[in-house]
């Protein structure tokens, strides 16, 4: 096993510790709050890119055909079964939201940033408890 993956997982879990403490903010908080609104936009943002950098660096150790977009990490990994496939799909917009918040393609909408943050932590969770289980598997 690859140490850089449980060094990104690792900094994963910190991120989400961050975004669950902000989970305590309500929506007209932080959109009133630009320091506090940033602060959810960053730490999605980096959290999203771990995930997908650990799909990539899993993707890699697998010797599987590379993905053609950052969408399609959460779908090769449902594929060759290290994320349950309707995992991978219900995740799978997450990838367009990270580019949204890179690139600014649109003006993130703050209502669509606290849904993110009210819905989108437990399943970055779930997504390190996937990776954890396969890790396993490849130690034995």
């Amino acid at each position: 096993m690859r140490p850089e993956v449980i060094d990104k997982l690792e900094l994963l879990e910190g991120y989400i510790a961050i975004l669950r403490d902000l989970q305590q903010y309500s929506f007209e908080e932080i959109e009133k709050n630009y320091v506090i609104k940033g602060a959810v936009e960053r730490y999605l943002q980096i959290s999203l890119e771990s995930m997908l950098d650990i799909g990539e660096i899993i993707i890699s150790m697998e010797k599987i055909k590379r993905p053609q977009s950052y969408k399609e990490i959460f779908r090769t990994l449902g594929e060759n079964g290290i994320l349950p496939e309707a995992f991978a799909r219900k995740i799978e917009p997450a990838a367009g939201f990270r580019n949204i918040l890179v690139h600014m393609y649109a003006k993130v909408e703050t209502n669509r940033l606290y849904e993110n943050l009210q819905n989108g932590v437990e399943d970055m969770e779930l997504f390190i408890e996937y990776i954890a289980r396969f890790l396993a598997t490849k130690q034995d």
